[in-house]
C-alpha cells in the first residue's frame, strides 16, 4: 500500500508540472489541458507499479520535450530580435 501512495503522489506531481508547462503550449492551453487529461484518464485504471512507473517514464519524457520546444521558440525570438539585421550589414 505504502508504494500505491508515493506512486500517487509521482502521478499528481507529473500531472502538476504538465498542466504547467501547458500554459504556452502552441494550439493553447486549453487544448493541452483537455488532452492531458484525457491521457491521464484513459490510464487511471493501472495497478501495476511497474507499468505506473513506466508511465511515468513517459511522462517524463514529454515535459521535457515541451521544454526543450519552449526553449527552442523562446531561442529563435532572441536570434530574431537580435541577428535579424546582420544579412542587411554585410
Amino acid at each position: 500500500m505504502r508504494m500505491a501512495n508515493t506512486l500517487r503522489g509521482e502521478v499528481l506531481n507529473l500531472y502538476k508540472n504538465l498542466l504547467y508547462l501547458g500554459r504556452d503550449y502552441p494550439k493553447g492551453a486549453d487544448y493541452f489541458k483537455r488532452h492531458l487529461k484525457n491521457a491521464f484518464l484513459k490510464n487511471k485504471d493501472v495497478k501495476d507499479p511497474k507499468k505506473i512507473k513506466e508511465l511515468i517514464g513517459r511522462g517524463e519524457f514529454v515535459m521535457k520535450e515541451l521544454e526543450a520546444l519552449y526553449f527552442l521558440r523562446k531561442y529563435r525570438a532572441m536570434k530574431q530580435r537580435y541577428y535579424s539585421d546582420t544579412k542587411e550589414t554585410n
